[in-house]
């Protein structure tokens, strides 16, 4: 499948990755594409497929020049994106999950904002499990990425972003990471942006599946994000005042929640006095004394002493195991 010889360029390439998914999922994802009120010359699609047991081809064929369809050899979701950014031509990105879907009338919200000011370089959007459409959107003033982050607890799905493809210069999800390549990629990307709409609307709906990277448990997802952190933590040395002080919330958030998830996922007092050895040793505990929230704070607290980790590991497990 390829696309038309027109040569417009697009204003928003969609990128959608596919992997080992049921067909319709994935022609529900491209039908919420084409519901939007963009022109066949103003959006592009390009769907990846990560070398799936089964190509979704047949499924695919009603929708012709609609669509770019790419196979490769399975490589991971980051090598698939990767792929598809080479490729694209559009002024604007939108990565899309091939199991989701985004949501018409809010998205069209960020499309407006970006047509109205084409000096915007990102839409920063919400996310929803909800099938109610909420059409009252609050938007912030138009700010830099480093800004928003500075103030800000920052939306970690590169899904939740509508931006300008020259924003990334050379950035790329780093392959092989098949957890938490969204946490490295999406503070990078929002510190090059210096103007940044932040929206309300919940234009993206996300399906929530047992199969989802989010639902992974054991000693890899718990490497694999420590990797990110320590990554992301080393970075912030090279950065200008601002950038760092930024980028060094986003660790401490993310610190706290690798703290939290190996409470949840080991319930063991051995495993996490190691991970803790592990972060100490990379200067990110204990966590630093900064009021970035309210949860922040008491969960910095509570780690601090042997009797707050303690009481964490008795009560975290049963509350998540309620919810």
């Amino acid at each position: 499948m390829t696309t038309t010889d027109n040569t417009q360029q697009p204003l928003v390439s969609f990128i959608v990755t596919y992997y080992n998914l049921p067909v319709d999922m994935l022609c529900e994802c491209i039908d919420s594409i084409l519901k939007l009120n963009l022109t066949p010359a103003e959006r592009e699609i390009i769907v990846v497929d990560d070398g799936s047991k089964e190509s979704p081809m047949n499924g695919l064929m009603p929708y012709g020049d609609e669509i770019i369809y790419v196979r490769q050899k399975n490589a991971g979701v980051s090598s698939a994106r990767n792929t598809a950014i080479s490729m694209a031509r559009g002024e604007y990105i939108q990565i899309v999950d091939g199991d989701d879907r985004l949501i018409p009338a809010p998205y069209e919200h960020c499309l407006d904002i970006i047509r109205q000011q084409r000096d915007i370089e990102m839409v920063v959007f919400d996310f929803t499990d909800s099938t109610t459409i909420e059409t009252i959107y609050h938007d912030l003033p138009v700010m830099s990425g480093s800004e928003y982050m500075l103030k800000h607890n920052i939306r970690g799905t590169a899904c939740c972003y509508l931006f300008k493809r020259t924003v990334l210069s050379k950035l790329r999800f780093t392959p092989g990471i098949h957890y938490g390549e969204d946490e490295e990629f999406t503070p990078q990307m929002l510190l090059r942006a210096e103007t940044v709409v932040v929206s309300g609307a919940k234009a993206y709906f996300y399906r929530d599946r047992s199969t989802s990277a989010v639902h992974q448990t054991g000693e890899t997802r718990l490497d694999h994000t420590l990797s990110v952190i320590c990554n992301l933590n080393r970075m912030a040395d090279t950065l200008p005042y601002n950038d760092r002080l930024a980028l060094r919330r986003r660790v401490a958030q993310l610190t706290m929640d690798y703290i939290y998830n190996t409470i949840v996922l080991t319930r063991s007092r051995q495993a996490l006095g190691l991970r803790l050895d592990l972060l100490r040793a990379e200067g990110l505990f204990p966590l630093p004394d900064h009021n970035y929230s309210q949860k922040y704070t008491w969960f910095r607290k509570m780690t601090n002493t042997r009797l707050g980790r303690l009481l964490l590991l008795n009560t975290l497990p049963l509350l998540k195991r309620e919810r």
